[in-house]
């Protein structure tokens, strides 16, 4: 029997190549719209969404530009984890990353599914 959360933990791994890394955050944006508590772990070439002036690669029409589905995300209380290995993997560090981006491991995430989070991978 599935229990009601209001938690969701969206894993995105696809980067500035892909339109999926918008619908990811659009999509994040409205579990806020509905009353969850989101957040966005990031790997592999996603960690380029919250490098510096990486968002501003990406916009998918008619979605809002990635770069302003970011900080709406931010703005409205939504966590951004960053995992470590894909960051140091980059020649990244936290001064590399947007304001607000915690570099975490995974167990941020999984202890919001051990919680009940729902998930939604893109």
């Amino acid at each position: 029997m599935q229990t009601a959360t209001d938690k969701l933990v969206v894993l995105v791994t696809r980067g500035i190549d892909s339109e999926l890394s918008s619908v990811a955050f659009t999509i994040a944006n409205g579990g806020i719209s509905a009353g969850l508590k989101v957040s966005v772990f990031l790997t592999s070439a996603a960690i380029d969404l919250v490098r510096k002036g990486g968002q501003r690669m990406t916009h998918v029409p008619p979605l809002d530009p990635l770069a302003q589905s970011i900080a709406d995300f931010q703005s409205r209380g939504g966590t951004i984890w960053a995992c470590p290995p894909c960051v140091k993997s980059r020649g990244y560090d936290q001064d590399d990353l947007l304001e607000g981006v915690v570099v975490v491991g995974a167990s941020a995430m999984h202890t919001e599914i051990k919680e009940g989070a729902a998930t939604l991978s893109f």
